[in-house]
């Protein structure tokens, strides 16, 4: 399971390209660097170029290239608007009639709190930058604020070993 749909991991890779070649880059180009397809890649350009993260330039030296800055662009806004609204589970959307996403809604015992652990998710990725991910004389995004667990696993907590089995028990 990924939770990032092959949309969402291509469109990350086209801004990464357009972030790093800064006079910008054609859906042919970009598609070669990495081995996509190219109308895959056109229609994510298209798709960005519609929610203001690239822009488009028609011509001999046409192409896209980045509309905003990096810096100030989060990894969420980016998914929220590339997955249609980015989720965790089921049970994060709100159809438009009110009705329920899961059958189970009513008896679910870990609706509310996988809320919280999307809540949290999504705040981590509200605090990560597209210029975060790119740039690669930056130190790595502030991820340790991921503490989705707390408790269960910590750095001072010893880790056990697995127990030795014998062969053919």
């Amino acid at each position: 399971m990924t939770l990032l749909s092959r949309k969402a991991d291509y469109a990350l890779l086209i801004l990464s390209y357009l972030y790093q070649n800064k006079s910008g880059g054609t859906a042919r180009a970009i598609a070669e660097q990495f081995g996509l397809s190219r109308s895959f890649v056109a229609n994510i350009l298209k798709e960005l170029c519609q929610n203001g993260f690239v822009a488009s330039h028609r011509g001999v030296k046409g192409g896209y290239a980045l509309s905003r800055d990096a810096a100030g662009v989060s990894l969420a806004e980016l998914l929220e608007t590339v997955e249609d609204g980015f989720r965790l589970t089921v049970c994060n959307t709100v159809h438009a009639d009110g009705a329920e996403p899961c059958s189970h809604s009513s008896t679910c015992t870990v609706k509310g709190p996988m809320a919280g652990v999307y809540q949290r998710l999504m705040g981590v990725l509200r605090d990560v930058t597209l210029a975060e991910l790119f740039d690669p004389q930056s130190p790595p995004p502030a991820l340790h604020a991921l503490p989705l667990l707390a408790g269960s696993c910590s750095p001072t907590s010893p880790v056990e070993p697995f127990p030795a089995q014998a062969v053919g028990t």
